[in-house]
């Protein structure tokens, strides 16, 4: 007996010692906890907080825009602050809480729900918080001035393309905005890499929780949305800016070609939002149900068919600026289609409550409404989806009415309902279910006040973003009613974030696993410790709560993967994408200030620009991408002290990995995907105005279409293939162990590099192309600027490999580094091939 007693004390004592490392190796120096990167968790814990600050921001002035709107020849708000008020509050709900609540919590949330201790970018996550923050202020803070834009949250050029017209509030929306985007890819990159690689041993693709499914797909939007935004912002700003005219009709440009650029992201961003808020109820409904969902893959296959869907509806916002009839019943079709597999989802849902014993209880109230008034969104979907309905509907109040039932019931309300349904995993309490009650009532209630008659103040007449309306029209009664539920709403709103900012701390301590759900959120105790999971579980089921009783016993005594932190550092495990089967143990960066800095410093760019301070711009540029390369060099790619540890049951994983077995070699991938989408908007540009004209390029005085030739994209061509050949050459240098061929490699890869940029600039200077008169050169320019500058970021990134290689860092065993530059030459090179084929040889085939 004795014998045992110390055994079972030695055992004590042994993890009693693993989890003082492991709490040593996750905690937070005194004073970085809010300014720099800690984790994801509190990373996302910020971006939450901050996301539903810009909502309340928002909220506030939707009730200015209401109180205008309430009776008729009102003055309560003049004419260009409610264009201020209208074109925010739309820029921020969809901006700035819409699509960065999504990032936030599934930052928040990923990490506990794959059982890792972290996602792999901790402090990627941090720097597009603070990107988020910067810019969200900037574009916020200027109706405060006097300086918002105003011309709606869609900007519609010719107007807007008109600086006289509409002053600098157009650049604060499209400046700050793209910086915004920065922030949203680089949550893409870290949840796709994190849903991919991260996930426990043996949670294979097909077993994990459907929010890490939705997440996935979203982010995956994300990269194919965003980017035809950021060129068409591009483009927007070089005509208000330098008179390059995109957008001129006189000039040879089109203001349609806007609204194409700004609905394929902009179709495709209503069920960004509404996917996530889905996966919550996907989460939600099992627990309360006492079962798995149903049709598990039947509903992973209809928010696949969903993404996919969504990317063939950009028209639907488009038929009545004049396309031909085939092209308003191919996309009537496709916006009509897409109702089957968000119908697949909801009915999903209905199955899995019928089959299941429900539980009553406060998520469950609001996931009920989100469906209810989802559906009626749906419905009127359909309706604005067939082309004579949409015509007579069209920038009417029926349009304003369906969108929110789309928004409040697809994500609002699911997002309520899942905020008091995670509030316990965050903060370790309960939030009140009797105020629960008045929340979810005067929300319900307050939303379908305001907006139910908005459709039929719609079909009534009522246009959209207007300031006043006459009396007499049949309108004033059903405005006063919208801004009376738009009030009401409100108080919902308003209680909701008392109970969530004070009311909480007055309630006892929620229970481990509070609501019995089956998944590895609810594994820690409320809330968890820093470092995660006591030890990461090996999987075998989608429900793992549910199916292995005991498994939390294991893992708090340490018997699972990764009970210890021996050498004091942040450790967590990579997996392979389809079985998740352990390939590396991670070592995660810990705090710093580089992201900081540097999204401080990004954001300046993008400021200073704003108001035409190029030069001061251009320094700060020069000064971020040092502290973007600063934090490269210190937080990245750590050269371990040895090749591989124990991390569990007798495995022993390599801490350090390259190429397609490393998170890094994946983030670039992805990262180079939405940067090509952002280009083939571009290249979709040119031969937009290829299809409009009736001769493109224009003809000069010799009769002869304009264009670069073919002598210098030739010579950009063959020096081109040449770096990158010369770059595959270096590599496979490294991987011989010839330090000295790798540096020749790249230095030679430099020169063709810089001779290839350089030749690509030289076709349309010598040609004589004026970007400002006509869109042909125009579009030849940014083409082939965009190009070029991707090699030039190349240059840097092959200058940073050959200062690694100089400071031993770049080795035949840690080579990440040169693994990395090679797959961006890979796309770069795709890039510059196609820019100088599409410029040089398509006006010889006009």
């Amino acid at each position: 007996m004795s014998d045992e007693k110390t055994a079972r004390d030695a055992d004590l004592a042994r993890r009693q010692a693993q989890e003082a490392r492991l709490s040593a190796a996750w905690a937070t120096p005194k004073g970085w906890r809010y300014w720099s990167a800690v984790n994801n968790t509190e990373v996302g814990v910020w971006y939450t907080v901050t996301s539903f600050l810009f909502f309340l921001f928002a909220g506030a002035l939707a009730l200015l825009v209401r109180a205008q709107l309430a009776v008729p020849e009102n003055d309560l708000l003049s004419a260009p602050l409610y264009n201020q008020a209208f074109t925010l509050h739309g820029t921020a709900m969809m901006f700035l809480f819409a699509v960065p609540i999504f990032e936030a919590v599934a930052i928040l949330l990923l990490p506990t729900m794959l059982a890792a201790r972290d996602l792999p970018f901790p402090r990627l996550s941090a720097y597009g918080y603070w990107c988020f923050l910067i810019g969200g202020i900037f574009v916020c803070g200027s109706i405060f001035f006097n300086a918002a834009p105003d011309a709606g949250w869609f900007m519609y050029p010719p107007l807007t393309t008109d600086t006289r017209i509409t002053g600098i509030g157009a650049d604060i929306w499209l400046l700050g905005l793209s910086f915004i985007e920065v922030a949203s890819l680089a949550a893409a990159v870290e949840l796709i890499v994190g849903v991919l690689k991260c996930r426990p041993p043996g949670m294979r693709i097909n077993t994990i929780p459907l929010y890490c499914w939705y997440v996935l797909i979203v982010a995956g939007m994300i990269l194919f949305a965003f980017p035809p935004l950021i060129a068409g912002d591009l483009l927007f700003e070089l005509e208000r800016l330098a008179g390059w005219p995109f957008f001129d009709p006189r000039r040879g440009g089109d203001p349609v070609l806007w609204q194409h650029l700004f609905w394929i992201f902009g179709h495709p961003e209503v069920y960004i939002v509404f996917l996530p808020s889905i996966a919550l109820l996907a989460m939600i409904i099992p627990t309360f149900a006492r079962r798995p969902i149903v049709g598990y893959s039947w509903i992973v296959l209809a928010a696949v068919g969903t993404g996919f869907l969504s990317f063939g509806l950009w028209v639907h916002h488009m038929f009545t600026v004049g396309l031909p009839a085939i092209s308003i019943g191919f996309f009537s079709a496709a916006s009509t289609a897409v109702a089957i597999p968000t119908g697949v989802q909801i009915f999903v849902f209905i199955a899995t409550m019928l089959a299941g014993r429900v539980v009553s209880s406060t998520p469950m109230l609001f996931a009920s409404g989100a469906l209810a008034i989802f559906v009626i969104g749906g419905l009127t979907g359909v309706m604005v989806a067939i082309a004579p309905f949409d015509w007579q509907a069209h920038d009417s109040y029926f349009v304003v009415a369906h969108l929110h039932y789309v928004l409040i019931g697809g994500m609002l309300l699911p997002l309520f309902a899942g905020a008091y349904y995670y509030f316990p995993l965050i903060t370790g309490r309960r939030l009140s279910d009797r105020l629960a009650r008045w929340v979810f009532w005067l929300m319900f209630a307050g939303f379908n006040i305001a907006f139910m008659p908005m459709h039929l103040s719609g079909l009534r007449g009522m246009p959209r973003r207007v300031f006043t309306y006459p009396g007499g029209m049949g309108l004033d009664w059903l405005n006063l009613v919208s801004s009376l539920g738009a009030a009401i709403f409100a108080t919902g709103v308003l209680l909701f974030a008392w109970d969530t900012a004070w009311g909480w701390r007055k309630r006892e301590k929620a229970q481990r696993n509070t609501w019995g759900a089956g998944t590895l959120e609810w594994l820690n105790p409320l809330p968890g410790p820093k470092y995660g999971v006591r030890s990461v579980p090996g999987i075998a089921s989608r429900y793992p709560l549910w199916d292995d009783p005991d498994l939390m016993r294991r893992v708090d005594e340490g018997r699972e993967y990764l009970p210890d932190a021996e050498e004091g550092q942040r450790e967590s495990l990579v997996t392979s994408v389809l079985d998740a089967r352990p390939i590396q143990c991670l070592r995660v960066p810990g705090p710093s200030f580089l992201p900081m800095i540097a999204a401080v410093l990004t954001g300046a760019v993008f400021i200073l620009t704003t108001f035409h301070l190029y030069w001061s711009g251009l320094v700060f540029g020069v000064a971020a991408a040092f502290a973007i390369l600063t934090w490269l060099w210190t937080g990245t790619a750590m050269v371990p002290e040895k090749q591989a540890k124990d991390v569990g049951h007798g495995m022993r994983l390599p801490l350090y990995a390259s190429g397609p077995h490393s998170v890094g070699w994946w983030a670039m991938f992805i990262t180079m995907t939405g940067d090509m989408t952002a280009f083939a908007s571009l290249v979709f540009a040119y031969f937009y105005y290829w299809t409009i004209h009736p001769v493109f390029p224009p003809l000069d005085a010799a009769g002869a279409p304009l264009g670069p030739g073919l002598f210098w994209p030739g010579l950009a061509f063959a020096a081109s293939m040449a770096a990158w050949g010369l770059m595959l050459w270096a590599r496979r240098q490294n991987a011989a162990g010839r330090p000295g061929g790798l540096r020749l490699g790249l230095l030679l890869a430099i020169l063709m590099a810089a001779g290839s940029a350089a030749a690509m600039l030289m076709g349309p200077w010598q040609a004589g192309l004026e970007p400002a008169t006509h869109s042909y050169p125009a579009a030849v320019w940014v083409l082939l600027i965009w190009a070029a500058a991707h090699y030039g970021a190349g240059i840097v990134m092959q200058l940073y490999a050959l200062a690694r290689s100089l400071a031993g860092k770049l080795t035949r065993e840690h080579d990440i580094d040169i693994q990395n530059i090679v797959l961006y030459w890979h796309f770069a090179a795709i890039t510059g091939h196609v820019a100088l084929a599409t410029v040089a040889l398509f006006p010889l085939v006009g």
